[in-house]
């Protein structure tokens, strides 16, 4: 007897049903991580929506508790750009549809992370998500409730409505549902937040937690970085596949002006010498290229030395002014420095490392020193043990080289921008160990050490001087009195004044505080 042959079914999944079913990829695993997921995706795209456009920030940030148990209100609020009427359901109804999906440095790199928390919303409280914008130059706001269908991936609008606006307000509100763990998550949203302060001093930032607490991070500076650019595909960095993107997007009928105008750092004659090594016609229509031939070009143009190497002029660095802003004003260190390396390259994208770092003020002795990692502006707070810039500080850096002893008061932020940001898995949480970005880290931290290591040496110098002092000045009373004897009609005062303005002017050198208050202490 023959059994029943069993036919296996096959069928497609829409983006949302794959997230739907593994919605821990995009960090929804369980109420704590998605509470604070949630909370950290809205606010790195209402960051997005200002600063990326030059706007200085103001973020207003609100938690709350609804009547059904386990379920909170998040709502957050920017003045930025506002979005489109017409892009509203898609932009948050619709899995990986996006505004980000050009080669351009954005905090996220998908799009994914508000429709998941979209998404989470619905799944655990069964309400629509909640958007108010306003575009700027606008004279109206817009209003929207909407779900995912997840079935087919599209946005369902359950309400839609425009009112005239009567004031100048623009920018976008939007308000999820959500279960989450608000005792648990606590402690991370607040340093999430603490550290976007810190990396973004330019920002007004504003917490209501659901216990009623308002935390309120002033603006501190009105410098901004540079808002970032698009830029176009390099050589080095392109495989089989991009290139038939690329090809069948473009409109050039000519493989020589195919690559100038697609590529950056290729010009005619660079173009004209690959297409040469590469056996092919300047003339061939892009379109018309064998596979073959496409992947002969690609092997040339990943190995030609004469192409010049990723700019970095459209990535958008923080530089050293904000970061010492933002470690001085929340930290309240003694001592801050900061640097911001030059353009490095890896697999062809220019990425910039920036490190700064802190010493001592109002920061606890540690065992270690404490990491403030960035990526694109992002704070990264989990798996900070995988990160390459953990084993840098603790591994490749003898610290005692720099006149650092632990436990001691250090901190070191390590920020990262790229249009491609080389993360360690899909959490996006922590840095692989990439060559070329581990040895920018090492560079950077050493640079800042080096001023730190010259601070405490100085520091050390100024103690021995104050030591110094405080022993000389014990003796000066006795001293004018011998001195008075030994010159007729001279009190002891004048020689007092006179020892005391000498150790003086020595300890201003080193900008001390004036020997009489040692004196008066040793009294």
């Amino acid at each position: 007897m023959v059994s029943a042959i069993t036919v296996e079914k096959f069928r497609e999944l829409t983006p949302s049903e794959f997230f739907y079913r593994n919605r821990e990829i995009a960090g929804f695993s369980n109420p704590t991580k998605a509470l604070y997921q949630a909370i950290r995706e809205l606010i790195e795209n209402a960051l997005d929506a200002t600063d990326s456009h030059g706007i200085l920030p103001i973020v207003k940030v609100y938690v709350k508790r609804t009547p059904k148990p386990g379920i909170f209100k998040v709502s957050v609020e920017d003045n930025g750009i506002g979005i489109p009427p017409h892009y509203v359901p898609h932009a948050f109804g619709q899995l990986l549809y996006s505004s980000k999906y050009i080669l351009r440095q954005t905090r996220g790199m998908f799009g994914l992370g508000a429709k998941m928390a979209v998404l989470y919303g619905q799944m655990t409280s069964g309400k629509p998500v909640e958007v108010v914008t306003s575009p700027i130059n606008s004279s109206r706001i817009y209003m929207f409730k909407i779900m995912i269908d997840v079935k087919r991936n599209r946005p369902v609008v359950l309400k839609r409505a425009s009112y005239s606006k009567s004031n100048d307000w623009h920018g976008t509100m939007v308000t999820i549902y959500l279960e989450g763990d608000w005792a648990r998550a606590r402690s991370k949203i607040y340093e999430y937040i603490r550290r976007t302060a810190i990396i973004a001093p330019y920002a007004d930032i504003v917490f209501e937690d659901p216990d009623d607490n308002i935390v309120y991070f002033r603006r501190s500076t009105d410098k901004m970085p540079f808002p970032p650019k698009e830029v176009k595909p390099h050589p080095y960095g392109v495989d089989i596949e991009m290139v038939k993107l690329m090809v069948n997007s473009s409109s050039d009928t000519a493989l020589k002006e195919f690559l100038i105008n697609e590529f950056q750092g290729v010009g005619r004659v660079t173009a004209e010498r690959v297409i040469m090594e590469a056996g092919l016609e300047p003339t061939v229509n892009p379109r018309k290229l064998k596979i073959e031939e496409i992947e002969r070009l690609v092997k040339v143009m990943r190995a030609s030395k004469i192409i010049r190497p990723p700019r970095g002029d459209h990535l958008s660095y923080l530089g050293e002014e904000i970061i010492k802003t933002g470690l001085t004003t929340i930290l309240k260190p003694e001592f801050v420095e900061a640097v911001s390396r030059k353009p490095a390259v890896y697999e062809g994208h220019a990425f910039i490392v920036e490190a700064g770092i802190a010493y001592g003020g109002s920061i606890s002795p540690a065992e270690r020193p404490m990491l403030l990692r960035y990526a694109n502006k992002i704070p990264l707070l989990y798996d900070e043990g995988s990160d390459v810039s953990r084993e840098v500080i603790d591994k490749k850096i003898d610290w005692s080289h720099y006149g650092v002893t632990f436990p001691s008061p250090l901190v070191i932020l390590v920020h990262i921008c790229s249009t491609k940001i080389p993360y360690r898995g899909v959490g996006k949480e922590s840095i692989a160990d990439v060559p070329e970005v581990e040895r920018e880290i090492e560079l950077a931290i050493r640079d800042v050490a080096r001023k730190l290591r010259s601070y405490l040496y100085r520091r050390r110098r100024e103690i021995e001087e104050v030591e110094r002092a405080v022993a000389i000045a014990k003796y000066i009373p006795e001293v004018s009195r011998s001195l008075a004897k030994i010159v007729d009609n001279e009190v002891p005062e004048r020689f007092e004044r006179e020892l005391l303005k000498m150790l003086n002017s020595r300890l201003g050198m080193f900008k001390l505080s004036s020997v009489y208050d040692v004196v008066i202490s040793i009294d």
